[in-house]
């Protein structure tokens, strides 16, 4: 089955009708030479055609035509990312627009598309946590399953920061912290998105049983510490304790503490600031070594035969054009 790399089609379509455009008062303006030169135009009916077919070709060559697959080794970088998505109610204050969680799912998306080669993972957190998506290289998966995130996921009561660490810890409780001969070690990474409303747990023996695993967390604090009102989906505001609208507010050092402990990095998400380009810039230098190298089936792209013959075919048209003038 023929698929395309680039299917863009309106575009294409919009510079073929220019082509034909152009074409046709070339054709036109050459004939109205010839005729006040007094002299026959050589090959005109040829030419053209064979400047079409060049040129459909060339736009075929562009829009990438694949057709069938090929094998590609992919070399992956022993490399595991969890990311750990606060789904409390008071992600959905829109002191960061469109609102915390909104904004939280476009910048994992971006992230996710940037580790093809490594397994990713998605654990959802509030008063409890559960894993939504275990390690996979599956990136579909992954995206299938941030896009199904919302504030309504878990049930209600206090935001938990400890639970979605040990649910992690408990995952990484069988890999050794060094590698035995002929096992290499995996690089792993929690990425913790949250506003950083944790009701006083103690974090400390959590964090030195991650520290020992040799994980580390990179929280991202989203929201700001003017904070925001909470609104309710059916309309309203969420109340406090007192009967008045409750405000939530970016609590950062519970999440200063996650990256301090495990030597990770703390960063920022909200209207001013967007810490998932640093972030993405340290996950990077986080490297494993090489753990197999998988074959994965990848469309193969064959523009090279629609250009080769776009190419012949403009020859000839050169062949064609050039007069031989004899003495």
């Amino acid at each position: 089955m023929l698929n395309w790399a680039y299917p863009d089609f309106i575009p294409a379509a919009l510079l073929l009708a220019l082509a034909l455009l152009l074409l046709g008062w070339h054709w036109r303006r050459s004939g109205q030479l010839a005729h006040l030169l007094g002299r026959r135009a050589r090959h005109r009916g040829w030419k053209m055609v064979l400047r079409v077919t060049a040129g459909a070709l060339l736009l075929a060559a562009a829009l990438g035509p694949s057709l069938g697959v090929s094998q590609s080794a992919v070399r992956t970088a022993g490399k595991d990312v969890w990311l750990l998505v606060d789904v409390s109610r008071s992600m959905d204050a829109a002191d960061v627009a469109p609102s915390r969680l909104l904004r939280t799912q476009a910048e994992l998306r971006e992230l996710v598309a940037q580790f093809p080669a490594d397994r990713l993972g998605v654990v959802a957190f509030g008063a409890e946590a559960v894993v939504q998506c275990p390690l996979t290289y599956d990136q579909d998966a992954v995206l299938t399953f941030l896009g199904t995130l919302r504030t309504g996921l878990l049930p209600p009561g206090p935001t938990t920061l400890r639970a979605p660490l040990e649910l992690v810890l408990a995952r990484l409780s069988g890999v050794p912290a060094r590698p035995t001969a002929g096992t290499p070690p995996r690089a792993t990474a929690l990425v913790v998105v949250s506003d950083g409303e944790d009701f006083g747990e103690n974090l400390e023996p959590t964090l030195r049983a991650l520290a020992r695993t040799g994980a580390r967390v990179y929280p991202v604090g989203v929201g700001t510490a003017a904070g925001s009102k909470i609104p309710k989906a059916a309309g309203g505001l969420v109340l406090d304790g007192r009967g008045q609208a409750a405000l939530t507010r970016l609590r950062e050092a519970p999440l200063l503490q996650l990256a301090a402990q495990t030597g990770g990095q703390y960063f920022a998400l909200n209207n001013q600031a967007n810490g998932f380009e640093p972030l993405l810039r340290a996950l990077r230098t986080m490297q494993g070594p090489a753990e197999q190298v998988r074959t994965i089936a990848v469309a193969d792209n064959r523009y090279r035969y629609p250009l080769a013959a776009a190419l012949l075919l403009l020859a000839l048209d050169v062949v064609l054009t050039i007069t031989v003038i004899r003495p």
